[in-house]
């Protein structure tokens, strides 16, 4: 921040006036800074979830004994005259004892009963411990497993024994008779819940503690001496557990119950069993109108407001875990501690301070209370005017208010902040009809705070309303419970059972359907889908019922990108593992629907479809011919995403054609065999002793082996650069056996036909296209190839494997990682299932059958076969010699597969190894003969690769998308950043102008800067607004402060070993710049971080394969680029014939643009202005303009032929004047009108031996280095300005020859490369006097 104030004084000081087209220009688009490159593509972590109870339980029984004694008071309680007398608002006094006695029980069983109505209830009244026995065990035998409530009543017996007891009668009513805690517990069992309303209650509380310990260590200790006795451990019995016993007692252990006359006797009760409403009459308080179920009366809305005011203490007030128990577990449970937490309240203004356990922290004095009682004397005000005037209930303003409230809190809160405590308030509103919308609208915005606030609206029991309302038909709801259930899906998948079981899946299908709902909605409806059918079978069961699939496919078209990413998605989780779904596809036509995704301008989009199909073809139940041909189709589609811009596209290519392979397993090592025989055969053991020479020359042809990649020996037979190798003969082999054009596709004329037939040797075919002058014969139907390797399936085949092979070598390491798990695996079953064993075998027949048992040959020890085994060139192996002569055999019909291959004939040679492979079995083919077959469960050991793609696309429901970037946000700090880096960027340009102006006649060969670097430099290129200085050779980058003569670090490009870096660009260097990398096998990289000065670990944004066809070399021009940072687009092209256009913004290819040349391109420049004129030189010597608004084949408007030879660099004015500078290796530079033919000034600056050339793009001044170690600055008036020959200082050596030059885009500043490793920079005579 301390820069940025300094700035921000600066600039005051110096009243900038910034003009609103500078501005413009600062305020470029930027490139690679959407979320695929700022984050892993992974998931969120799971956390367990605690909201949803692990048990449900329920009161089922409730034991109601009271021991009252009517008439007697007890021996150890002195009462005061008079003293409170009412039970359950009877006088006991006024009946008879045994009438008051019934009276009072049956109105107690009343007041539970309005809580928990199905409950069994039993009145034990003045019982007898056998009784009060019986009672008990009873209700615990028929509960089971759930909870038991026991009511205790003990206003006529004495005060609980500390040792214990409490007090019930004999027979005759004579004697108090203790009962034991202890045999209580016994009786009760557990889960229970005791109520005790007698004086010193909380004795009992504490003895039941002691007791559960003891029994605890009784039963622990009878297990060990059981254990010891028979030597095993003895059963455990669970002893009735505090943790599931809950005790409510009236009074503390020195207390005594209230004996106010105004008071009820058993107060405690009827604050736990009904809201006592202080400071009004019993006669009053019977003639508040209404029901407690009927919140539209008062008293109904009375108990709705006491449930939402005591929900919001308890869960602001208790542990999470201990609220869910007490409030959500059982709902008798509920009310009862509800009405618990306004008994405290009550209670302890009469000096009595109630006690539970587990233990409650102290509510009596939180806040809410006061709500409360606003809300009660506003109803209770209204009462008189109700029952004599007959006036209409006015319904209390409280739950307004709360919103209001909370409304208040989500405009100013925060994560950091504690929760908002009226959440469990708008959980009531939304039962409500005239708050519900309002309620649903603050409630989205808080869900939509992140993960952390569905959990907290989750743990308050939001859930079950929720899911509730998905019943309404009201469509102004359909917006907010689509948000709503987003939001819970994206933190808790687990909530699709649910949404199954009460049908809410329609709901959503209903929202998807709709076509008059916002795009955003139905996004989030197939989100909420996708959820329901992801890894859930009875949700794809129920998915498909509802036609899913054909409502997704009606709107892959639509506008919204997020929708159609979505829609994509869903229907891969609908049919992954899921046949029926599958084949309602192909009815629909949903493979061929999904391809149009495939070229979609958003790559999420791209990535889903390719997800998509890949689950498509990934099913593993049997099918027939018809689904071998759309998988092939769908296989061939994908493929062709192979090059695509984005890495998260081709990482989920690799997994769908894994998928593939899997399903194709004995097809795929027969084809990856076959390759690797190609290429043993390449590296000069061809049968016979031949050996493979290029024409032309002497040598035998070597391999080129890419750098951290395994599969470089058995690449692909192209003569792309991600196969690493240079073109050789037998890269041809399979390609002309599977051209449709080649002879060899008469091996199998018809494919309905069995295409199992058997293999020759594979030298006979690598043979016949050796030695390129000799004639090839035709090759029999005893072909080496297998019979499914020839025709349209032998094409899918091998184009897949082929393609496996490139990205293996692709430039993103998390591609490639993946396709070399694929690769590898295929790699070793095809070496391990060759013939090499049973020429073993066959060369020792008198050995042991143990020595067959060999291990099989490692990938990387290739089958030593005996050169007399192996025909002549074009030779027809003899009958009897075909076991011999097979290397790979591969039975089975691929149009029918699963199904045996029928040939017969003992004569034939390739009866003997005709053999069944099962496709369910997935094992390799191996020799009936082979002794280490695989098991069939090894088959389920497969190495199963996959993404987390769809995990990461869940985490955009997950995080806030209402909530505006820190970008856009101008209080955050990343906002204050940025605008920094928009100032720094204006002072710098400003502060150039200046130093432009004199260019034109300034000397410039003042040395600021000399480096010398470990290699020898390919590309330099300054940061635009800060004093980095970037230099590249051949597989590194170093980033030098030249101002402060300072190395602020190398890092490794990650290119392969044969390659270098040929192109190097600054991106976004007017915000976090970015440093683009792009070297000669045709790869692109982009770094972050790219220095220490940054203060963060390299990353790697983002690599793709900007040009496909590319050979490595040292002589060419390598990869040329040129980067447009106003659209985002970057042009590359190089040793080939084409120009390539990629849009970033997309990380997409818009266009390829035929050169006409038959050289190379040297360099690229584009009109920033217009942009749509394109000009590349070549190394014929032609400068070429394309306006790329033309069709293809009319884009090229102009060719520029005046040069002699190699055009090293063209340079376009972007000031408008439509000037183009070109300099050739002749020496030569020529000025040119780009409207007219024909140069218009010619400077040679030199005779020959150009080899680097630059121009400033704001100031009068060009460069030109030399071969012969010189470097010529000249303005465009052909004035020479400066020569550099040799380095500062007294003994100053000779400059190498130069390889790189390139001026800083706004200062004057020439930074120089040689062949002597060494950079220099250097500046204007003034520059160290300023």
């Amino acid at each position: 921040m301390s820069d940025l104030v300094a700035l921000g004084k600066e600039a005051d000081e110096e009243d900038f006036r910034i003009d609103e087209s500078e501005f413009g220009e600062l305020q470029v688009p930027l490139a690679f800074v959407k979320k695929r490159h700022l984050e892993k593509i992974e998931g969120t972590k799971t956390f367990t979830q605690t909201w949803r109870m692990k048990e449900r339980m329920k009161t089922v029984s409730v034991a109601l004994v009271l021991c009252l004694n009517v008439g007697v008071d007890p021996p150890d309680v002195v009462k005061t005259q008079p003293c409170a007398r009412l039970e359950c608002w009877i006088d006991p006094t006024s009946l008879s004892p045994h009438k008051a006695l019934e009276s009072i029980g049956a109105s107690l069983q009343r007041q539970y009963e309005r809580w928990q109505p199905r409950a069994r209830y039993k009145q034990s009244l003045d019982p007898t411990v056998e009784e009060v026995k019986k009672l008990c065990t009873s209700l615990r035998r028929n509960a089971r497993d759930e909870r038991v409530l026991f009511h205790y009543n003990g206003h006529g017996v004495p005060k609980p024994t500390v040792n214990g007891e409490i007090w019930v009668f004999n027979k005759t009513y004579t004697q108090y008779i203790p009962l034991s805690v202890y045999d209580l517990q016994t009786w009760m069992g557990s889960p229970s819940i005791y109520v005790y309303d007698c004086s010193n209650a909380a004795i009992i509380v504490d003895s039941f503690k002691q007791f559960s310990q003891q029994r605890e260590q009784e039963l622990e200790l009878a297990s060990m001496n059981s254990g010891q006795r028979y030597g095993v451990s003895a059963p455990s019995i669970s002893p009735p557990s505090v943790k599931n016993c809950i005790q409510l007692a009236a009074c503390s252990a020195m207390e005594l119950l209230p004996m106010t006359p105004e008071l009820p006797a058993d107060l405690f009760v009827l604050e736990s069993t009904s809201k006592l409403v202080p400071n009004i009459t019993l006669e009053l308080l019977d003639k508040i109108p209404g029901q407690l179920n009927d919140r539209r009366t008062m008293l109904g809305e009375l108990n709705w407001i006491f449930t939402a005011i005591t929900d919001t203490i308890a869960w602001n007030t208790l542990p999470r875990e201990l609220f869910q128990k007490l409030f959500r577990q059982d709902l008798l449970v509920a009310s009862l501690f509800r009405n618990f937490l306004l008994a405290e309240r009550i209670m302890r203004s009469y000096n009595c301070t109630p006690v539970s356990s587990p233990k409650l922290p102290s509510t009596y004095q939180h806040p809410m209370w006061h709500a409360w009682d606003l809300a009660l004397d506003l109803c209770l005000s209204q009462l008189n005017g109700i029952l004599e005037e007959g006036k209409t209930f006015q319904h209390s303003p409280f739950f307004a208010e709360q919103l209001t409230a909370f409304q208040v809190w989500l405009s100013y809160g925060c994560q950091k902040r504690s929760p908002p405590e009226q959440l469990p308030i708008v959980l009531q509103v939304l039962l409500s009809q005239v708050h519900r919308l309002r309620a649903l609208e603050l409630l989205g915005r808080f869900l939509d705070l992140g993960p952390w606030a569905v959990n907290l609206a989750l743990s308050v029991g939001i859930f079950p309303y929720v899911l509730k309302l998905l019943q309404s038909s009201a469509r102004e709801l359909r917006p907010l419970l689509v948000f709503i259930w987003a939001k819970i899906l994206a933190v808790d998948s687990s909530c699709q059972a649910d949404l199954v079981k009460d049908n809410g899946h329609k709901y959503f299908l209903s929202v998807l359907t709709d076509q008059f709902m916002p795009a955003e909605h139905r996004t989030m409806a197939a989100f909420v889908l996708a959820m329901i059918v992801n890894s859930y079978q009875q949700g794809r069961f129920a998915a498909l019922q509802g036609n899913l699939i054909s409502i997704c496919l009606e709107q892959l078209n639509d506008p919204h990108h997020l929708l159609r990413q979505w829609l994509a998605l869903c229907l891969a989780k609908v049919w992954t593992k899921f046949d029926d779904a599958r084949w309602c596809g192909v009815r629909d036509s949903a493979h061929e629907k999904l391809y149009k995704l495939l070229e979609d301008p958003i790559p999420e989009v791209r990535a889903s479809a390719v997800h998509a199909l890949g689950t498509f073809i990934s099913i593993t139940t049997e099918r027939n011919e018809h689904a071998n041909n759309i998988d092939h189709a769908v296989a061939m589609k994908l493929i062709n995403n192979a090059q695509d811009g984005n890495p998260i596209v081709r990482k989920e290519l690799v997994v769908a054609l894994s998928g593939l392979i899997q399903q194709f397993e004995t097809q795929f090592v027969a084809v990856a065999y076959q390759f690797i025989e190609e290429e043993r055969q390449a590296a000069g053991m061809v049968s016979g002793g031949w050996n493979l020479v290029p024409a032309g020359t002497g040598e035998p042809r070597k391999l080129e082996h890419r750098r951290g990649s395994d599969t470089a020996a058995f690449g692909p037979p192209s003569t792309t650069s991600l196969s690493g190798m240079r073109r050789s003969a037998s890269s041809r082999i399979l390609r002309d056996l599977l051209s449709p054009t080649s002879s060899s596709a008469t091996l199998a004329p018809n494919m309905n036909t069995s295409l199992g037939g058997s293999t020759e040797n594979l030298s006979v075919i690598a043979s016949r296209d050796i030695i390129q002058q000799s004639p090839l014969k035709r090759v029999t139907s005893t072909s080496s190839i297998p019979g499914f390797l020839v025709g349209s399936y032998g094409n899918v085949y091998v184009n897949i494997w082929r393609t496996l092979l490139q990205m293996s070598s692709d430039p993103c390491p998390d591609v490639a990682d993946l396709a070399t798990k694929v690769v590898s695996s295929i790699k070793n079953k095809a070496v391990s299932s060759a013939l090499p064993k049973s020429f073993s075998r066959r060369s020792q027949p008198s050995s042991s059958s143990s020595s067959s048992h060999s291990a099989p040959n490692s990938p990387s020890n290739k089958p030593n076969i005996p050169q007399e085994h192996l025909p002549k060139m074009g030779e027809t192996p003899p009958k009897n010699e075909g076991e011999r002569m097979a290397s790979f055999r591969i039975a089975g019909d691929t149009t029918t597969r699963g199904q045996p291959s029928h040939h017969t004939g003992t004569g034939s040679p390739h009866s003997s190894y005709s053999t069944q492979y099962l496709r369910s079995k997935k094992k390799f083919d191996k020799l009936p003969n082979a002794i280490d077959e695989k098991d069939e469960d090894d088959a389920q050991n497969e190495p199963v690769i996959c993404t987390e793609f769809f995990e990461w696309s869940c985490k955009y429901f997950a995080q806030s998308v209402s909530r505006l970037p820190n970008e856009h946000d101008p209080e955050s700090m990343s906002h204050h950043r940025q605008e920094y880096r928009l100032l720094r960027a204006r002072k710098a340009r400003r502060e150039s102008v200046e130093e432009q102006r004199r260019a034109g006649f300034s000397r410039l060969d003042d040395q600021i800067f000399l480096n010398h670097n470990q290699n020898v430099a390919t590309v330099v290129r300054f940061h635009p607004y800060v004093y980095h200085l970037a230099v590249s050779d051949k597989d590194s980058v170093t980033i030098s402060d030249w101002e402060q003569y300072a190395k602020l670090g190398t890092f490794y490009n990650q290119n392969p070993k044969h390659t270098r870096i040929t192109a190097m660009e600054f991106v976004n260097a007017h915000d976090n710049a970015l440093l683009l990398t792009g070297s000669d096998d045709g790869a692109v990289r982009v770094w972050r971080n790219y220095c220490i000065e940054m203060g963060r670990p390299l990353e790697l944004v983002t690599a793709w394969q900007a040009l496909s066809d590319m050979l490595p070399g040292n002589r060419g021009s390598g990869l040329v680029l040129d980067w447009e940072q106003t659209t985002g687009i970057l042009y590359a092209s190089g040793d080939v014939r084409t120009i390539r256009v990629w849009d970033t913004q997309r990380e997409h290819r818009i266009q390829d643009l035929a050169t006409g040349a038959d050289s190379c391109v040297t360099s690229l420049t584009c009109d920033t202005l217009g942009q749509s004129v394109l000009i590349a030189s070549c190394g014929d010597g032609s400068i070429r303009v394309f306006d790329r608004r033309a069709p293809p084949n009319e884009c090229l408007v102009m060719t520029l032929r005046e040069h002699s030879g190699w055009v090293v660099k063209v340079h376009l004015d972007q000031s408008g004047t439509e000037k183009l500078i070109s300099a050739g290796s002749a020496g030569d530079v020529r000025f040119w009108d780009r409207r007219k033919g024909e140069s218009f000034n010619v400077i040679n600056v030199m005779n020959h031996g150009l080899t680097a050339f630059d121009v400033h793009p704001h100031a009068d001044v060009l460069a030109c280095g030399s071969a012969h170690q010189f470097v010529s600055v000249l303005n465009q008036s052909g004035d020479i300005l400066s020569t550099i020959k040799y380095y500062d200082g007294f003994m100053g050596q000779r400059i190498g020859s130069v390889t790189s030059l390139a001026f800083h885009p706004y200062k004057v500043k020439l930074a120089v490369s040689s062949t002597d490793s060494f950079v220099s920079v250097y500046s204007s005579t003034d520059y160290r006097k300023r």
